[in-house]
C-alpha cells in the first residue's frame, strides 16, 4: 500500500484517507432525473458517515441525468466529498478542459476518466457520439493541465486544477493477461487511484493483483476493486447476460437461488467479497455500487467492518476530522 503523505495533488479527502494509509470507501451516487437539488442532497445524506467519497455518475449506461460536474459542485458546497466523472462519449476536448477547470473551481477534488458507453446502449441512441478523447488521453490531457499548467493546445494556465486523478479498470474480462498492461498505460497516463467494475470473482481478481505487483504497478497507484449487493438470483443472471463486462460465477448465482431471502443472501455475499478482498494485498479501499439498493450500504459496512473505528466525512462533523488524514 502507499504511504507517502507528502505532494497531495488535491486539498481533498480521498487522497488524503489513502495516503495516510486508511482503507477507503468510496460509492456511487445516481444523478436524479430532475433539476431540483433536494433530491442530489436527500440521496447523498443515505451514506453519511459510511463513505469517505461519492462518484456522480457521468450518464451512465448512455442515459441522461443531471450533469456529474453539477452534482458534486451542489454537495461540495454542502461540504460532501466527490468524484466527478468524466465520460468522454458526450463531449470533446474543449468542453472536458472547461469541465475540469470550473469543477475544480467549484471545490471539485476528485475526477474518474472514462471512455464511456457506446450511445446505443442508452435512451438517447440517435444521439451523436463524440469520443474526441479515449480514457488514457483524457488522463493525459489532465494531468498536463494540473502539472505542466498547459492545455491541450499548449497555452498556459494562469492557476491549475488540483485533483486527484482515477480511473476504472475491468480485470474480469478477457483478454486477461492484458488487463495488468492496461492498468500500467493507465497509471502512466497519470491515474493515482483505480475503481474496478463489479468483483464476484476472487480467484481472477486475486491473479490481477498478483500480475499488477510483478510489473510494480500496486506501489503506484491505489487499487478499490468494486463490490454491491445483488438483489437475486434472476438479477444477477440477467446483468451477467446484458451488462457488459460484468461476470458472475456460477456459484454465487447457485448460492442466491438456494437461499431464502435472496436479497438479504446478496448483502451476505457482499459482506464476505469486502472482508476477503480486505486481506489482499495492495487493495487500498472499496467502491460500493447499490443500484437501487443504496439503503443497504450502511449495513453491509457497518457488518464488513472496515472502517475500524474510523467515522468518515460528514459534513456537519467536519471539525471532528481535522489532522485525522494530514
Amino acid at each position: 500500500m502507499i504511504s507517502d503523505t507528502t505532494g497531495y495533488s488535491s486539498t481533498g479527502r480521498l487522497e488524503r484517507v489513502l495516503k495516510s494509509g486508511h482503507f477507503a470507501v468510496t460509492t456511487e451516487l445516481a444523478p436524479p432525473d430532475s433539476a431540483n437539488p433536494e433530491e442530489v442532497y436527500a440521496r447523498a445524506r443515505i451514506f453519511d458517515g459510511y463513505v469517505d467519497s461519492m462518484n456522480a455518475t457521468d450518464g451512465s449506461g448512455a442515459n441522461c441525468h443531471m450533469s456529474s460536474v453539477a452534482m458534486c459542485a451542489l454537495l461540495a458546497r454542502e461540504g460532501y466529498e466527490t468524484v466527478m466523472q468524466i465520460s468522454c462519449r458526450d463531449r470533446n476536448r474543449i468542453a472536458i478542459q472547461g469541465d475540469v477547470l470550473g469543477g475544480a473551481a467549484l471545490g471539485i477534488n476528485n475526477i474518474l476518466c472514462l471512455t464511456g458507453d457506446g450511445v446505443q446502449a442508452g435512451d438517447h441512441p440517435e444521439a451523436k457520439p463524440v469520443f474526441d478523447l479515449d480514457s488514457l488521453s483524457l488522463l493525459e490531457t489532465v494531468s498536463r493541465l494540473r502539472d505542466k499548467h498547459v492545455f491541450a493546445s499548449g497555452r498556459t494556465l494562469s492557476e491549475p486544477p488540483r485533483v486527484f486523478l482515477g480511473a476504472a479498470e475491468n480485470p474480469f474480462v478477457p483478454p486477461f493477461d492484458f488487463r495488468p498492461y492496461r492498468l500500467a498505460k493507465k497509471i502512466a497516463a497519470g491515474a493515482q487511484f483505480i475503481q474496478t467494475q463489479y468483483c464476484f470473482d476472487l480467484p481472477r481478481f486475486r491473479n490481477f493483483m498478483d500480475r499488477s505487483r510483478d510489473l510494480g504497478l500496486l506501489d503506484k497507484c491505489f487499487i478499490l476493486p468494486g463490490v454491491g449487493p445483488l438483489a437475486s438470483a434472476r438479477a444477477a443472471d440477467w446483468m451477467r447476460r446484458k451488462v457488459p463486462g460484468i461476470h458472475i460465477p456460477d456459484a454465487i448465482i447457485k448460492r442466491l437461488e438456494g437461499a431464502q431471502d435472496q436479497k438479504a443472501e446478496g448483502r451476505n455475499i457482499c459482506i464476505e467479497l469486502i472482508q476477503q478482498l480486505r486481506e489482499i494485498e495492495g487493495v487500498s479501499g472499496i467502491h460500493v455500487m447499490a443500484h437501487r439498493q443504496e439503503s443497504s450500504v450502511a449495513g453491509i459496512i457497518e457488518r464488513s467492518g472496515v472502517l475500524g473505528g474510523r467515522v468518515p466525512w460528514v459534513p456537519s462533523r467536519e471539525s471532528a476530522f481535522e489532522g485525522d488524514y494530514a
